[in-house]
């Protein structure tokens, strides 16, 4: 008789605020939970304190999944073309294949950090039968407020990317915007400087392909006051709006495009 295997119970921490209040939410409802962080060799060094934290607090390892080759490696095989979002050959290889390798053919219940106030969103969809979602933010009520509230009264607040970025990722994430590019290059110019030379490379071979729509980081640089003059005016306009202060500095903080069972 063949003995049925163990469901496990998986929650995936990107670094980010939702899936770190969802590992503290689940740590003592489910004791037999197992973290992950996908380290795909491109994060913030923000990112890997905030998880190393995160790990202290939780009392328990957070298993660092990779995918064995660096982005490098990739994209020599996806023939020197930067990831973008209608190409994202990065996520597939430096996130999703080491997930579900991770995961094999256990049955698995991934808890997925989507808020109540995210009715819109949908975490990664796997083709393997073996994984079903489940979302606790969104079946209990929990919205924006009530994650910072947790993140807050944890005493682990906020990572501290959020001074000046929006969402967790890797340093040259395509989705960030022109002012977060500005704040890389302020409060960690050598890996701007890494960006930028892979967007050197595709120059010298006489090919426009930036990480940021129709505009290099160098034509970044060059109205760089420009840039964070039209931020700080749309940030105050949108202060000026009936809306709660943090939902207003936290507006662009989901990852929908690097999704894999965890935000």
């Amino acid at each position: 008789m063949v003995k049925e295997k163990k469901v496990r119970h998986l929650l995936g921490i990107s670094g980010g605020k939702d899936s770190a209040a969802l590992a503290i939410y689940m740590r003592d409802k489910e004791p037999d939970m197992e973290y992950f962080f996908a380290d795909t060799g491109a994060e913030l060094p923000e990112t890997l304190a905030f998880v190393d934290l995160m790990e202290d607090y939780l009392g328990k390892e957070i298993t660092r999944l990779n995918a064995g080759r660096d982005f490098d490696y990739y994209l020599k095989l996806n023939g020197n073309f930067l990831p973008t979002a209608r190409s994202r050959w990065c996520t597939t290889n430096l996130k999703l294949k080491p997930f579900e390798e991770f995961v094999g053919d256990d049955p698995v219940i991934s808890y997925v950090a989507i808020r109540a106030d995210e009715a819109y969103r949908e975490g990664y969809v796997s083709t393997k039968s073996n994984i079903s979602a489940v979302y606790p933010f969104k079946e209990d009520g929990l919205n924006k407020d009530d994650i910072v509230k947790i993140l807050d009264e944890s005493g682990l607040g906020m990572p501290k990317y959020y001074d000046w970025r929006s969402r967790s990722g890797c340093y040259f994430c395509f989705y960030q915007r022109k002012v977060e590019w500005m704040g890389l290059h302020e409060n960690h110019p050598e890996l701007f400087e890494k960006a930028r030379q892979f967007e050197l490379y595709h120059k010298n071979k006489g090919r426009n392909h930036t990480w940021s729509e129709n505009e290099s980081l160098d034509e970044m640089l060059m109205r760089k006051d420009e840039i964070k003059a039209q931020a700080l005016i749309k940030e105050q306009n949108t202060l000026k709006k009936p809306k709660k202060l943090m939902d207003s500095l936290l507006d662009d903080d989901s990852d929908d495009g690097c999704m894999i069972c965890f935000k």
